[in-house]
């Protein structure tokens, strides 16, 4: 608070009163003063006046110290914060504005809210501190490339099983496409990469980590360095197959579109799953076909270029057959093909020593020579601990009676050998 005969002025206010005065002691025009300040002619004319009658205070506005008139009243600040600390404790103040619209039909700005639950200790903002990192511009056109990844977080807060979402994000446009899974896999981001096809199109390249699955971790085979190739995953070998181009992130900063999609989507989906009730992997689903639209119209931009670069399936081309977990078995002479510790019988009498086993994503199991579909029967065989047990009778060991020949034998040996013995020791006595 000033002192007594004090005023507190702005340096905006202090500027306004050198040429306010200006202007009264004929230095400058009243014009030339509008002009320098940015204001109507009006509004100086005013200010002079003002400050002929009230002195240097009459340039500072009237209104300075007086609550706003559009201010909102206490109870409704009071009810707010009551609301927000009973359903929305750990919203931030932009996501609890859009809830106590849309649930309580309570419209606060957010910046409104922001300030009050500072003011009550309810919420704290805080700045992190970061690395400089190159900035990346986006790509100028949809489909040109698309950020993949899984997050592996509590979705379901407790209330249901752990669950990954795969999620996909256009690099140029920042539309988003997500789907949750128990794990993160080659058959979770297949059946998600065939889902995304099937709504948006093929993309021209993907963006994703090193993670096993988008890359394999394997050694070049003695074929592959003749080659001068590198093994492929499964994942890899379906893009090749498709056209796409993949591109592997060396660090998580450098694919930080979909990095801070799973930060947003860690904080306001799992509010509004909680909202609804949702406590598994189904009803997860369900709700992201209502939440993705609503998410994208909000969010997502306008590209650069208008030509949207995802191309359609071609008809010749079979999408399930080129996302499938493709691998090369040996055919047995009994025409037996063992594959996941099952043994499945060829129907077909082929020339051949290798077939390729083909895993949809369904589960099922097709198995191909030259391109061509072979007709097989799983053979159901038990494991050794459903085989009935081998049993061994252990035989009493056999031995002769007293008066069998062999005993017979063996006692005139013996009473022979003794007779020798005692003749000796005889002879040695000199009897």
């Amino acid at each position: 608070m000033a002192e007594k005969g004090f005023l507190i002025m702005s340096q905006r206010d202090l500027n306004r009163l050198f040429l306010i005065k200006g202007a009264l002691g004929g230095e400058v025009t009243q014009a030339t003063a509008a002009e320098l300040l940015g204001l109507s002619v009006r509004q100086i004319r005013r200010m002079v006046q003002r400050v002929k009658i009230e002195g240097d205070r009459g340039i500072i506005h009237r209104s300075r110290g007086r609550p706003s008139n559009r201010r909102l009243p206490g109870e409704m600040r009071e009810k707010v914060i009551a609301l927000y600390r009973k359903k929305y404790n750990d919203f931030g103040p932009t996501l609890a504005s859009e809830k106590l619209f849309e649930i309580d039909q309570i419209k606060v700005n957010e910046e409104t809210l922001r300030v009050w639950l500072i003011g009550s200790g309810d919420w704290k903002g805080s700045r992190k501190g970061r690395k400089h990192r190159r900035w990346r511009e986006r790509k100028n056109h949809f489909g040109e490339m698309v950020q993949i990844d899984g997050s592996h977080h509590d979705w379901f807060e407790g209330r249901g099983e752990k669950a990954v979402l795969m999620g996909y994000i256009d690099d140029a446009t920042g539309k988003v496409f997500c789907r949750f899974y128990s794990y993160e896999g080659t058959i979770p981001v297949m059946d998600s990469f065939k889902r995304y096809v099937r709504k948006y199109g093929i993309p021209a390249s993907v963006y994703l980590d090193m993670h096993s699955t988008y890359k394999s971790t394997a050694k070049p085979t003695t074929e592959e360095n003749l080659r001068n190739a590198e093994p492929l995953s499964e994942f890899e070998r379906a893009m090749k197959e498709l056209g796409v181009q993949v591109i592997h992130a060396m660090s998580p900063q450098a694919k930080g579109r979909i990095e801070r999609l799973f930060g947003t989507l860690q904080d306001r989906l799992v509010k509004e799953m909680r909202l609804k009730g949702i406590s598994n992997i189904e009803e997860a689903n369900e709700f992201l076909k209502e939440y993705l639209p609503k998410h994208n119209r909000r969010f997502a931009i306008a590209p650069e270029e208008r030509e949207n670069l995802h191309r359609r399936v071609s008809k010749g081309m079979n999408l399930d057959r080129v996302l499938c977990i493709k691998s090369e078995r040996t055919l047995k002479n009994d025409f037996t093909v063992s594959y996941e510790n099952k043994i499945y019988q060829i129907e077909e009498r082929i020339s051949a020593k290798k077939v390729i086993v083909e895993e949809m994503l369904n589960g099922s199991i097709v198995m191909r020579y030259k391109g061509s579909a072979l007709r097989i029967r799983e053979i159901e065989t038990r494991s050794r601990a459903e085989k009935e047990p081998h049993i061994v009778v252990l035989k009493k060991r056999w031995r002769p009676s007293a008066e069998h020949p062999w005993r017979q034998g063996f006692k005139r040996v013996r009473g022979v050998e003794s007779g020798r013995k005692e003749e000796r020791q005889f002879t040695q006595v000199g009897v």
